[in-house]
């Protein structure tokens, strides 16, 4: 989900945001014994607004029409060009909200964990744990859902 050889490695959605891209493209390569450095077959834009899940939902339309032009066999494979840059897999405890400066890095942090199979952004306070999701922008509020369960021992 990224614009090789930019943003080789782990939880490209994430990095990318965090990043501040707005766009992105969506790679289709051959894969090598080294990470994510195979040569380009071919790429497509691919935005990153909304959700997390609403981005992998198009990214997989995308990718399904992608795999379509590469069973007409009319792509040939190019090397990779310019100087990689490698983005390292994010862990649970990344997801703690962190103390951001502005209404939309908070919207940003939320919303590029609203996908299934990612832990949430959360907060503790005592016993408690609280998971946001489904956020919503507005001019200077957000809204959102938020789950409250006991923490983990």
């Amino acid at each position: 989900m990224t614009d090789l050889p930019y943003g080789r490695g782990g939880t490209p959605l994430q990095n990318l945001i965090l990043r501040g891209h707005k766009n992105t493209k969506l790679s289709a390569f051959k894969l090598v014994d080294e990470m994510d450095a195979g040569p380009i077959y071919l790429k497509t834009d691919l935005s990153l607004e909304g959700t997390a899940g609403e981005i992998y939902s198009r990214a997989s339309h995308a990718a399904a029409d992608m795999i379509h032009r590469l069973i007409e066999g009319k792509c040939t494979p190019k090397p990779q060009v310019g100087t990689p840059t490698i983005f390292k897999r994010r862990t649970s405890e990344q997801s703690r909200l962190p103390a951001v400066s502005t209404l939309n890095d908070l919207y940003d942090f939320v919303r590029m964990l609203d996908a299934p199979g990612y832990p949430h952004a959360f907060l503790g306070h005592g016993q408690y744990r609280f998971e946001f999701f489904d956020v919503v922008e507005s001019d200077k509020e957000l809204t959102a859902r938020v789950r409250i369960v006991p923490r983990q021992p």
